[in-house]
């Protein structure tokens, strides 16, 4: 019964929270700004698939900006084998930017939401110091210098980076950065957290 209790509660603060960052979010300031609402330390969202217990016994050996990083990777991975849709961010259909989109916002940051505008946020970094939660960005389209799609990185170990994506042809995967195309369209890598 607590436990039903304690769900319901935080799935009440979760949606109360995203109609307010919603609502302060102003259309002069929407292209790239990233907004963290005032509940950033939450550690779970009660409509993940993982169990509280994994995140939080995963949290305490972590610092928080780790922990949050871990905390949207496994959120993002819930989306694995949904389909690709221009514009879609829930699991009925994704692109890759809805896809970090909601992975972020599941935690009370909202990034923009479109690929080349998230690559305007928070701090460029080497592909070598990618760590999991951060993001790559690459020129995919027809317009070369353009950013045109975005991954979020789940793991980066001995030069061997994975990351989360949506693509047009097989939907959300999960895909290494050592894969020809992806390693040939690179363009930069950036930390959120």
């Amino acid at each position: 019964m607590k436990t039903h209790v304690v769900v319901l509660c935080i799935l009440f603060l979760s949606f109360s929270s995203c109609k307010s960052s919603k609502q302060t979010k102003s259309k002069e300031s929407s292209s790239s700004k990233v907004i963290i609402g005032s509940n950033s330390n939450q550690e779970i969202n009660p409509n993940k698939s993982i169990t509280t217990r994994d995140i939080t016994t995963h949290s305490r050996h972590l610092n928080s900006s780790e922990s949050k990083a871990y905390n949207i990777v496994e959120y993002a991975k819930q989306f694995e084998g949904v389909r690709y849709k221009f514009g879609g961010a829930t699991k009925s259909g994704m692109d890759c930017s809805g896809l970090v989109f909601e992975s972020f916002r599941a935690f009370n940051i909202i990034l923009p939401r479109i690929s080349r505008d998230m690559a305007k946020n928070g701090e460029k970094i080497s592909l070598n110091d990618v760590e999991e939660g951060d993001l790559l960005f690459f020129k995919t389209g027809n317009r070369r210098n353009d950013i045109s799609h975005v991954g979020l990185v789940v793991s980066s170990r001995n030069g061997n980076i994975e990351f989360i994506h949506s693509t047009t042809s097989a939907g959300v995967i999960i895909s290494s950065i050592t894969e020809n195309y992806w390693d040939r369209t690179f363009a930069e890598a950036r930390r959120i957290l």
